[in-house]
């Protein structure tokens, strides 16, 4: 049985920490503009809120239905195929999600590996292989980020761009209808840089829709899907990903969580960037499909670039 433990890559400008449990971003520290390291993510010390499921999907990977189930892959422990220091650290974990888990058909046979590229770059490459029975696959990296270090309050004030043309609405339980809607003239217009908070008093509790990369341009295969920046730190995240939507979320139900150092996460205290299918488009034809066939490869790639500006 694998053992939840931390996992460190440091390639001497940035630092990560993730777990085996559920693939989960710990930390991540990066340089401001002033070279000072911070660390960009909300999370907790220890392992031990992880497992009790305090934490609100921080930094994780939930898989499909919502975050999974009952006990989605972010809960369960993944075995370590592969941990490299150097240059390009990188860990890789495995997982062998067996037929009926959670309702979902077939056995599935799941890596992610997270790897430091460039100086301030993490890659995550998850890949899927169903071995005997079609399967939904839509996983999706729940990272809450604050680009101003995790304890500096809410991202308000943080500009979004999004490279998504549209978004898909949703009824009373955030689950897609099966439209796609333009977001031209809408509060969910980010197709150019604006600050979060702008118009998010508009939208009821604040952004949890999935928006439609349909716009972004390309670098090694991979569309441009966001843009965050920190006004005061100026520090700034591309994400790059080869997914079709990206889940907007911007901590709407975190309410009063006690994290890493004792920091207090209120409402807004991060924003989630979460590349994936779009929700429901195993019900809705029109949405692109997220079922894999046995033999064939379900791929998703994110690229976090960080930098200064």
């Amino acid at each position: 049985m694998a053992e939840p433990k931390i996992f460190e890559l440091n390639n001497g400008t940035m630092q990560v920490k993730v777990s085996n449990l559920g693939c989960t971003i710990l930390s991540l520290s990066v340089p401001d503009k002033d070279g000072n390291l911070g660390d960009v993510v909300l999370g907790f010390d220890t392992l031990e809120p992880y497992q009790k499921g305090l934490a609100p999907f921080f930094g994780c990977i939930p898989p499909n239905s919502l975050h999974g189930g009952q006990k989605g892959f972010d809960k369960v422990v993944w075995e370590v195929a592969e941990h490299k220091e150097g240059e390009h650290p990188s860990v890789t974990f495995k997982y062998h999600s067996r037929d009926g888990e959670e309702g979902y058909p077939g056995d599935l046979s799941v890596t992610a590996t997270y790897t430091l590229t460039y100086k301030t770059t993490l890659r995550l490459d998850m890949e899927a292989v169903p071995a005997n029975k079609p399967t939904p696959v839509s996983l999706a990296q729940h990272t809450y980020w604050n680009l101003g270090g995790h304890n500096s309050g809410d991202i308000l004030d943080n500009t979004a761009q999004l490279w998504a043309n549209h978004i898909t609405p949703v009824d009373q339980n955030t689950i897609p209808v099966g439209e796609i809607m333009p977001v031209k003239g809408t509060p969910f217009d980010f197709t150019a840089e604006k600050p979060i908070g702008r118009d998010i008093q508009q939208v009821s509790l604040g952004y949890d829709h999935n928006y439609v990369l349909d716009c972004g341009d390309e670098k090694d295969c991979l569309k441009h899907a966001a843009k965050i920046k920190d006004p005061k730190s100026s520090r700034v995240l591309d994400l790059w990903t080869n997914a079709p939507g990206m889940q907007f979320y911007t901590a709407n139900y975190v309410n009063g969580v006690v994290g890493k150092g004792g920091a207090v996460y209120n409402k807004h205290a991060g924003v989630c960037l979460e590349t994936q299918g779009f929700p429901n488009a195993v019900n809705t034809p029109n949405f692109p499909s997220v079922i894999v066939q046995p033999g064939d490869k379900y791929i998703h790639n994110m690229v976090y670039e960080f930098s200064v500006e």
